[in-house]
């Protein structure tokens, strides 16, 4: 899969703005604050309908503005040609067209074009809580398997409306257990599906990691992922189904007393080790963006394997972290897949030494002081 075409109306920096890009690597360079991260942020908004910069759509509007637009032109292998456009208005929210029929859900834009963004906001994978490696998995699984979004849509309201179930004082025990039975039985439903798949995927992805931390490194160490749930993990709904109606069952009195949903994966953890230690409490600085980027690698490399359209790969500004070598392997890895790629730096990495941008397989961009400009 690619994206041929893109234009920004009111987009963070950019008020008007057309890009054509090529189908292979395109590496777009300037100052910090230039607009370049905007640029690739805005794929990102048309492949999953958000920022993987901000946390809202309204941080994302042009100043003194109060809406704004972006469409791209995408083809594929598989899928042919099609236009997706995503706007988003203050007051009316945000909404996504496809050949300009509008998705009657912003899900529904999941796994269309399938992404992979290696970012600076990735060393919290490593470093933060347990909520950043969840997002990270399903997401993850959610572009290459719809039921495991539906599942997680499901699951969350079936919780929401569980919490507000345990927090209604005006019903006494017997009532309130009377009706949590069938959210229970909802919860239990959904959530044994999204740890088995969880379960599954995670045990498929140990190998690409392995791969991708040994070819950035060159070093020969263990990479490994705990999946850590309310009971042994497995990849058998039926079998979690079952243990999960145990787990209910033995903490129904801390859920009525607390009034909260405690058990489920809503509280799952996946923990990073290399070697023997755990990367989140003894891992260098290195290693912690080391590992992240072999993370973000073996996900390009799982899509590609798993999917009939390869992945777009987004890269914002890595480079500047890494030594000569290393800019060398990433850059070498990046060549050799075949899919198309998106590279912003503001420090002036050598990449005509690696690149051949004559041509239009790759393309070199720079943007300074709102001006866009291709280099030949």
């Amino acid at each position: 899969m690619h994206i041929t075409w893109l234009k920004l109306q009111n987009f963070r920096n950019h008020t008007e703005r057309e890009v054509e890009w090529a189908p292979h690597l395109n590496v777009v360079t300037g100052p910090n604050g230039a607009g370049k991260t905007n640029l690739i942020d805005a794929i990102h908004y048309l492949c999953m309908s958000r920022s993987f910069v901000a946390n809202s759509d309204r941080y994302v509007v042009h100043e003194d503005q109060s809406f704004f637009i972006l469409k791209g032109l995408f083809h594929g292998s598989i899928r042919s040609e099609f236009e997706v456009t995503c706007s988003y208005s203050k007051g009316e929210g945000k909404k996504v067209f496809v050949n300009d029929s509008p998705l009657e859900r912003l899900s529904d834009l999941i796994g269309r074009v399938p992404v992979v963004v290696l970012c600076p906001e990735d060393r919290k994978l490593t470093s933060e809580g347990p909520s950043e490696r969840r997002s990270f998995i399903d997401a993850f699984i959610s572009q290459i398997n719809p039921p495991y979004l539906q599942d997680l849509i499901d699951y969350r309201k079936v919780r929401r409306q569980r919490n507000n179930l345990l927090q209604e004082f005006q019903y006494d025990r017997s009532t309130k257990e009377a009706y949590l039975e069938p959210w229970d039985q909802q919860l239990v439903d959904a959530g044994a599906r999204i740890v088995a798949k969880r379960n599954q995927v995670i045990k498929q992805f140990q190998e690409y990691l392995h791969q991708q931390y040994d070819m950035i490194t060159g070093l020969k160490h263990r990479t490994f992922l705990e999946y850590q749930t309310f009971c042994e993990p497995s990849s058998d709904p039926e079998t979690i189904r079952d243990r999960y109606w145990d787990k209910l069952e033995e903490y129904r009195e801390k859920e009525l007393e607390r009034e909260v949903t405690i058990v489920g994966p809503h509280r799952d953890e996946i923990v990073f080790y290399l070697d023997d230690k755990e990367l989140r409490r003894y891992g260098s600085q290195g290693q912690h963006r080391l590992f992240a980027l072999a993370l973000k690698l073996a996900q390009l490399f799982y899509f590609t394997d798993e999917l009939d359209d390869l992945p777009i790969f987004l890269l914002d500004d890595v480079f500047g972290d890494l030594d000569p070598h290393k800019i060398e392997v990433l850059l070498n890895a990046l060549i050799d897949h075949a899919g198309q790629i998106f590279v912003t730096s503001a420090n002036p990495i050598p990449f005509e030494e690696y690149v051949n941008f004559d041509g239009e397989k790759n393309r070199r961009w720079q943007i300074e002081e709102g001006v866009l400009e291709r280099r030949d």
